[in-house]
């Protein structure tokens, strides 16, 4: 049984920065992806940084120098680790796992967490 649960969302300052973890239970940490997704107010689902097993990551343009992405193989944990925060950051941010290579669509996703708020105030 696949499960990804995340937590360490809240309310921040502009400028200010917050750590979202996301524990990965089952035996798929070895092989999967697993890459950070949010939603933000009236848009689509949008990739925001993802990590493949060998630790090579990917991110989206608009958080490029601002957000970073770790995983603990040990716990088995994924961090997004986000600096600068500015309110156009504001979004519920969903951890998900796919096999193979971290791709920016949604779609390619199996597993999915139940996200977590992120609120930047100005």
């Amino acid at each position: 049984q696949v499960h990804l649960e995340e937590s360490g969302g809240g309310l921040v300052q502009a400028g200010g920065s917050l750590r979202l973890s996301c524990v990965v239970s089952g035996d798929i940490f070895s092989t999967y992806s697993i890459t950070w997704f949010r939603d933000l107010p009236g848009k689509e689902r949008e990739f925001v940084v993802g990590i493949d097993w060998s630790g090579y990551t990917r991110d989206a343009d608009s958080v490029k120098g601002r957000f970073t992405i770790s995983r603990d193989n040990a716990k088995p944990t994924v961090y997004l680790h986000m600096n600068s925060l500015r309110p156009e950051d504001t979004a519920v941010y969903h951890c998900a796992a796919k096999p193979g290579y971290a791709s920016d669509t949604y779609g390619s996703y199996m597993y999915w967490g139940q996200g977590t708020q992120v609120t930047v105030s100005a």
